[in-house]
């Protein structure tokens, strides 16, 4: 398939560590709260980029049969958990930039993360 062919596991810890570094000056107070939120945004940055892969592949659309003679597409069921994650990823990640102090340059390294989906730009 178009899957990164990197482990999921390593591709995991990576974006967990690219978010973390952002965060690494808050007091212990935030921190703890920051931390559970880090988790789910690494893991739904590397589902969500798995998701792509698996779309631009098979395309937005898939073939169903209900009975005998219903036949036609609907949206792929990659694509509806795509949407419903891209939603919730959003909205951690803002929760994650409203924790950060206005003078901090760390936000701009979260929005460079989010912008290239965790990737190392060349």
């Amino acid at each position: 398939m178009g899957r990164p062919m990197t482990n999921p596991k390593t591709r995991l810890k990576h974006a967990r560590e690219e978010l973390s570094a952002v965060f690494k000056g808050l007091d212990e107070k935030r921190r703890k709260t920051v931390d559970k939120l880090l988790d789910n945004a690494a893991f739904m940055a590397v589902q969500l980029e798995d998701l792509r892969a698996v779309i631009q592949e098979n395309g937005v659309t898939s073939e169903y049969q209900n009975g005998e003679n219903q036949f036609g597409t609907k949206k792929s069921p990659e694509v509806e958990v795509y949407l419903a994650m891209i939603k919730n990823y959003t909205a951690i990640i803002n929760s994650l930039c409203a924790m950060l102090p206005t003078d901090n340059p760390a936000a701009s390294k979260l929005l460079e993360f989010v912008t290239t989906g965790g990737r190392r730009k060349c």
